[in-house]
């Protein structure tokens, strides 16, 4: 059954892009930055020390299963 909320494409695209800026994370000045910000509010992202947003366990579990379609 499908539980988790639904992820507009912008947003999904920002997921990838934050796990491919792996642990150094995202600035929050960028073109993304909206739907950075809904990540942080869904828990899949945090904002470390006001500055770079990075991925939470919760986030990567959400890329993996929806971004690269890998079983959990």
């Amino acid at each position: 059954m499908w539980n988790e909320p639904y992820l507009e494409t912008c947003c999904r695209s920002a997921l990838h892009r934050l796990k491919l800026s792996g642990p150094d994370g995202r600035p929050q000045d960028q073109r993304d930055e909206p739907c950075l910000r809904r990540l942080e509010r869904m828990g899949l992202a945090r904002l470390n020390d006001g500055q770079r947003f990075t991925l939470t366990e919760q986030g990567r579990t959400r890329h993996r299963t929806e971004i690269l379609k890998l079983p959990t």
